[in-house]
């Protein structure tokens, strides 16, 4: 294994940092509210950093995500990368293909999934489908959505055909959100067997990439705080205490970030990566939940001012905790994949 960025994933990231932190500020943040910042996405979109996803693989879009969740950069950079360009790139038509990467790229066309399946939406033999998915992020933004049916094929929507309704929810991080609902709605099948199963172990990674991003700000915000906030005649981080909170936190911080280089680059070679995504995913959960709340603790009071900038960082680790499976549902699922695995070699 080797994790070292080639030189077209270390650029992409270091153009991606200076993007987010020129515009992805406190102010234009809040000035957003829930919804997200088109000038930003125009910036990437406009640098090449969504199209560039095709070339830089699954590992060089988790370097990018982590440079988005340090700043909660509030675009769907995830969603359309890991819902649109990379299912796309791997799984569909030619035509497909050719079709929908150049737009997807531009920005022209933003992606969004209605993951993970649950089975509330069924397709007809015709290709049409029926049913509702209560929150989906970033569908506000989103000229299409991938969904999964209920027997796990996937299909592309567009969110302005006929029989497709959105409405605006709101959800603990500002991400766009809402409900989609299908009534006989048109939609194109993107690839065949095992497609949604290679699309949702590649998002789970992308989003722990966000997440490794996300418990990388709310640290670096703490280790700020603490070492400029003085009590008793000296700075907060020179209590063993506080040093012992923060270095939990960077350990379970760079167990995220390895165990999701390790899926992402499997994922690059083709290597077997469901049970590698799971893993990572599990730890973005368990790990990043101890992460964020460790950078609102470490703030004291500040930490409970809700417009405080640590406190987002709070929110999106909370949503990433549950999104795509929480801690103990990852769990389970990873321990029947291990024993079914077992079983077959066992055969």
């Amino acid at each position: 294994m080797d994790f070292h960025p080639t030189e077209e994933q270390a650029a992409a990231a270091g153009l991606a940092a200076r993007i987010f932190a020129d515009l992805a500020t406190h102010e234009r943040l809040a000035a957003a509210g829930t919804g997200s910042d088109a000038e930003l996405w125009k910036a990437l979109t406009t640098a090449g950093l969504t199209a560039a996803v095709e070339e830089i693989g699954l590992l060089g879009l988790v370097l990018l995500l982590e440079e988005q969740g340090r700043t909660t950069a509030q675009v769907p950079y995830a969603a359309t990368c890991a819902y649109g360009i990379l299912p796309v790139a791997a799984h569909g038509s030619p035509e497909q293909r050719a079709r929908l990467l150049p737009a997807l790229g531009t920005g022209e066309a933003v992606a969004t999934g209605a993951f993970p399946a649950r089975g509330r939406i069924t397709a007809s033999s015709d290709g049409r489908l029926t049913g509702t998915a209560p929150a989906v992020p970033w569908l506000r933004d989103a000229t299409h959505v991938l969904v999964p049916d209920a027997d796990r094929a996937l299909w592309l929507v567009r969110t302005d055909a006929p029989g497709v309704e959105t409405a605006p929810v709101e959800t603990t991080a500002p991400w766009s959100a809402g409900r989609l609902t299908l009534t006989g709605a048109e939609a194109e099948r993107i690839g065949s067997d095992g497609a949604y199963e290679d699309t949702l172990a590649a998002a789970r990674t992308a989003f722990a990439g966000l997440q490794a991003g996300v418990c990388a700000g709310s640290l670096a915000r703490a280790v700020e705080y603490t070492s400029t906030r003085e009590q008793f005649g000296r700075p907060l981080s020179t209590n063993q205490g506080v040093m012992l909170r923060a270095a939990d936190a960077y350990m379970d911080t760079e167990a995220i970030r390895v165990t999701t280089y390790e899926a992402a680059w499997r994922i690059d070679q083709g290597l077997p990566a469901r049970e590698h995504a799971l893993t990572a995913a599990w730890w973005a959960s368990e790990a990043g939940k101890r992460v964020v709340h460790a950078g609102q603790h470490l703030h004291g009071g500040m930490g409970a001012d809700l417009d405080h900038p640590v406190h987002r960082h709070f929110l999106w680790g909370r949503q990433l905790d549950a999104y795509l499976g929480c801690g103990s549902e990852l769990l389970a699922e990873l321990g029947a994949s291990i024993a079914s695995t077992a079983e077959g070699e066992h055969a």
